[in-house]
C-alpha cells in the first residue's frame, strides 16, 4: 500500500507539472481541448490537462516579414527588381487571437505571398521613373490593400516600406547617363549666366569710367570756354582795339614761364607794350 500511494502521488505530479504552461507579456494562449477551443489563456501561470488539452501562444508583438525581390514588369515594359517589407502584429484580445490561428493558416506565409502579389498590380501600372519618384504612394496603396484583406485575420498592418526598385543593369546605366547630363546642362547654365552678369558688371563698369571721362572733359571744356570769357573780356576792358597785341604778350607769357628765350624785333609795338607794363619808357625809333 505505501508503494502503491507513492506511485499514485507521483503520477499526480507528473500530471501537474506536465500541464504547466507559462505565458510570457510578449504572447497570448489558446487552449484547445480535444481538437475544440476551450478558453482564452492571459499571461502568466495556465494549467492544462496533460493529452486532453493543447496550448497554442501567439506573438502579439510587431513582426517584421519581408516580401522577398521578385522581378516586376512596369508599364513601360521594363523589368524592376522590387523589395518590400512589412510590419504587423496580431491584436491581444481573445478574438483577435483566435482569428489570426482559425480563420488563416499561416497567416505570416499569407502575408508574404498578398504582399507581393499586391506589388505587382501596383507597379504594373506605373512606369520605372515614376515608381521610382512616388514611393510613398507605393506604400500608402500597400498598406491600404494589406490592411483590407486582412481585416478578419485578426492583425493589424502597422506599416510597409519599399526597400528597392531597381532596374535592369543597361537601363540604370543609361538613366545615370542622363542624370550625368542633365547635372552638366545645369552646370553650364549657371557657368554662362555667371560669365554674364560678370560681362554685365564690366560694361556697366566702363559705361561709368566713359561718363566719368565725358563728365571731365566736358568740365574742362566749360572751364576753359569761362578763361575764355574772361581773357576776352578783360581784352574788351582794357586792350580794345589790340587784340592781336594781347594774344601776342600772351605768347610771350606762356614762353617766359619756360624760361625760354625769345627774340624780339626792337622795332615792334610789343617792345613798348612789355616795356611799359615794366614801368620802363618806351624805346624810340632811330628818326623820331
Amino acid at each position: 500500500m505505501p508503494v502503491l500511494a507513492v506511485i499514485i502521488v507521483g503520477v499526480f505530479v507528473f500530471i501537474f507539472f506536465s500541464g504547466i504552461r507559462i505565458v510570457r507579456p510578449t504572447h497570448r494562449g489558446l487552449v484547445e481541448r480535444l481538437g475544440r477551443y476551450k478558453r482564452f489563456a492571459a499571461p502568466g501561470f495556465n494549467w492544462i490537462i496533460p493529452i486532453v488539452d493543447r496550448m497554442v501562444q501567439v506573438n502579439i508583438t510587431e513582426q517584421m516579414v519581408d516580401a522577398q525581390p521578385q522581378e516586376i514588369i512596369t508599364n513601360d515594359n521594363l523589368n524592376a527588381r522590387v523589395d518590400a517589407q512589412v510590419y504587423f502584429k496580431v491584436k491581444p484580445d481573445e478574438d483577435s487571437v483566435k482569428c489570426s490561428q482559425y480563420n488563416v493558416n499561416n497567416y505570416e506565409w499569407q502575408v508574404v505571398n498578398l504582399a507581393r502579389t499586391t506589388l505587382r498590380n501596383i507597379i504594373g501600372t506605373l512606369t520605372l521613373k515614376s515608381a521610382n519618384s512616388e514611393r510613398d504612394k507605393i506604400n500608402g496603396d500597400l498598406l491600404t490593400t494589406l490592411a483590407k484583406e486582412t481585416r478578419n485575420w485578426g492583425m493589424e498592418i502597422v506599416r510597409t516600406e519599399l526597400k528597392e526598385i531597381d532596374p535592369p543593369k543597361d537601363v540604370q546605366e543609361t538613366m545615370n547617363k542622363v542624370v550625368k547630363a542633365e547635372n552638366e546642362k545645369v552646370a553650364a547654365l549657371d557657368f554662362a549666366n555667371a560669365a554674364e552678369r560678370e560681362a554685365d558688371g564690366t560694361k556697366r563698369a566702363e559705361i561709368k569710367k566713359a561718363e566719368g571721362i565725358r563728365q571731365a572733359k566736358i568740365l574742362a571744356a566749360e572751364g576753359e570756354a569761362e578763361a575764355i570769357r574772361l581773357v576776352n573780356d578783360a581784352a574788351n576792358k582794357y586792350f580794345v582795339g589790340n587784340a592781336q597785341l594781347l594774344r601776342k604778350l600772351e605768347a610771350v607769357e606762356k614762353s617766359l614761364q619756360g624760361n625760354a628765350k625769345i627774340v624780339v624785333p626792337s622795332n615792334t609795338e610789343l617792345v613798348n607794350v612789355i616795356g611799359e607794363m615794366a614801368g620802363i619808357l618806351p624805346l624810340k625809333r632811330p628818326g623820331e
